[in-house]
């Protein structure tokens, strides 16, 4: 196999090895559970990366992921949504951004100059406060502001030791 795949892939311009990328995906894919295609991304992340600059690629990726180009609306209209517009044509974007948010923030904070990141944290966090406990009852949104302010105090008393 690795011979046949050597002579034939070896013929191959960059165009045409891209495209029979593109065909062969989705019929290499078809079986694979959800697992095994995330386990196949982590093996092949690494290898496809190198010397990309992801900071460039990052944004075209997740305007491809969500269908569109963000400039002619419909699913992909991240323009729209940092401007406010609704996200309830983006069912997947919340467990996206409850499941990326958290470490882009993590990447990235420390590329946001020293004199920005006060700013920003108190906005995020008055957003955060804000549009978290909207359509919570009363009992929940108690609750809710306990554990953010038992997290408030943990972090005070890091800082102090």
């Amino acid at each position: 196999m690795d011979k046949m795949m050597e002579f034939m892939v070896g013929r191959m311009n960059k165009n045409e090895k891209e495209a029979m990328m593109d065909q062969m995906m989705d019929k290499m894919l078809e079986d694979f559970t959800v697992e095994e295609k995330q386990k196949l991304i982590e093996n092949m992340m690494p290898k496809m990366m190198e010397g990309v600059n992801i900071m460039e690629i990052m944004p075209k990726m997740m305007m491809q992921m969500m269908g569109g180009n963000g400039e002619t609306g419909g699913v992909g209209d991240m323009s729209g949504m940092m401007t406010g517009a609704s996200a309830t044509n983006m069912p997947m974007m919340p467990k996206m951004m409850t499941t990326m948010m958290p470490e882009c923030l993590n990447v990235m904070l420390p590329y946001v100059p020293r004199e920005k990141r006060a700013d920003f944290a108190v906005r995020m966090v008055a957003t955060l406060m804000e549009k978290s406990g909207e359509g919570m009852s009363e009992e929940e949104n108690k609750t809710f502001m306990n554990k953010i302010q038992k997290v408030i105090k943990e972090i005070q008393e890091l800082d102090e030791e």
